[in-house]
């Protein structure tokens, strides 16, 4: 690496912490800290004005002549994943617009933005992040003649179980997979998904695993006092979007063979999402609804003695290209069970597996922890420590990696006394 020069990168985002709705914000934030304290000169875009400063890059806002939005706005502004029950109607022009929620829409409206970013600022990569953005990262693409790096943390099979695939945000994934130099899967599994569904050839595709950032909450661990624990009960965590994707239903199935062993159990769902109120409702059907706690969507300090209170942590998901939050969990001490059909599965050793399907197993797994301490601290140790290596600064080094391959590619394109060659050089080098 040190033989290249660094490249700058323009990326475009939907979502940035504190103003996220998921983990794709924060996949974001990790990624651009880590890429920065590598020495990459980094533009964040976002398509919202926002009340938001970083010191390790700079904001760029897509609407920058507009009013700063209040809460409400930026909470309604930044749900980047919709309900598949909603209908949108197809277009030829590669860009749909006008959906109920007005999503497709703002997406549309981001990438006519996007042309007029890339030309003032200066830029050698354009990266972009999930179908959100992929419009605006082409557009970009077509000003400045850089290249294009996709990244993918949820295909729309994932987002929707596989079932009622919405044709429209396939097309615009689609789209930006072909008009991409480089595809970043945040896991083996995405990746054969971007190859089999969407005919991308793989070597176009590069897994980078997702990371953690470390923090220290030792503060927080001296308060977190939890009546319920004081009582003698154990605590099994449920964390994420409530959606058909993350396996709502099968933590609630899993919950109730539980329950019939582990009767002192209390079972607290960190989240929300357009699937909340069934699996409120499967809950009181079920009659459990004594046992269960939803908090809502948690983050910092409050998400922090969440954790720390848990016994286990549960990820069900049906489909889960990466799952940033078993890793929060391991950092944290508590033992995880993450289904086999996660990428991080792909890369944790230290925590237990279960397809998503087999609520048996998951009740199984569950249980022994809750009954036999040394098991607990085990996994928490165990996963404690491998956490620790799971970083961002491998996934920035891994970009950095590509990013450089590409540029030096397009270099040795644009040969001198090309004509592409003086238009596209200058301001974006």
């Amino acid at each position: 690496m040190a033989s290249f020069k660094l490249p700058s990168v323009l990326m475009f985002g939907w979502e940035f912490p504190p103003f996220n709705s998921g983990g794709l914000g924060v996949a974001c934030e990790g990624l651009s800290k880590a890429l920065s304290s590598s020495g990459i000169p980094l533009t964040f875009v976002l398509p919202f004005k926002i009340p938001i400063s970083v010191p390790w890059c700079k904001f760029v806002f897509a609407d920058e002549s507009s009013d700063l939005m209040n809460d409400i706005q930026i909470r309604s502004l930044f749900s980047g994943y919709l309900s598949h029950s909603d209908s949108f109607p197809s277009q030829k022009y590669g860009l749909p617009a006008f959906v109920s929620g007005e999503i497709i829409e703002r997406v549309r409206s981001y990438a006519l933005k996007a042309g007029g970013i890339a030309k003032k600022n200066r830029h050698s990569v354009i990266h972009v992040h999930d179908w959100l953005t992929y419009p605006a990262g082409i557009a970009a693409k077509e000003v400045s003649g850089r290249p294009l790096v996709a990244h993918i943390h949820a295909t729309e099979f994932d987002r929707s179980g596989g079932d009622n695939v919405n044709s429209d945000i396939y097309n615009i994934e689609l789209e930006g997979f072909r008009q991409a130099d480089a595809i970043v899967a945040v896991s083996e599994r995405t990746k054969k998904k971007v190859v089999s569904k969407y005919g991308i050839p793989a070597e176009k595709v590069k897994v980078v695993y997702n990371g953690i950032e470390f923090k220290n909450n030792s503060a927080i661990i001296e308060r977190n006092l939890d009546c319920l624990k004081q009582n003698g009960n154990k605590i099994v965590l449920f964390v994420g979007r409530i959606t058909l994707q993350k396996g709502p239903d099968y933590f609630v199935s899993m919950a109730e063979k539980v329950l019939s062993h582990e009767p002192n159990t209390f079972f607290v769902v960190s989240g929300s999402g357009d699937t909340e109120g069934q699996m409120i409702r499967m809950v009181a059907n079920k009659g459990l609804s004594s046992k269960f706690i939803f908090c809502g969507f948690l983050r910092d300090q409050e998400l922090d003695r969440v954790y720390k209170a848990a016994d286990i942590f549960v990820m069900p998901s049906v489909s889960e290209p990466f799952g940033l939050v078993p890793l929060e969990a391991m950092i944290s001490g508590v033992p995880v069970l993450v289904s086999k059909e996660s990428g991080v599965s792909e890369i944790l050793s230290s925590a237990l597996k279960s397809h998503f399907w087999d609520t048996d197993d998951m009740a199984d797994k569950v249980i022994s922890v809750l009954r036999h301490s040394k098991l607990q601290n085990n996994l928490s140790a165990h996963g404690n420590q491998e956490v620790k290596a799971i970083h961002w600064k491998k996934a920035a080094d891994s970009l950095i990696s590509l990013y450089n391959s590409l540029d030096n590619a397009f270099s040795m394109f644009l040969l001198p006394g090309s004509s592409a060659t003086a238009s596209a050089q200058v301001p974006y080098l």
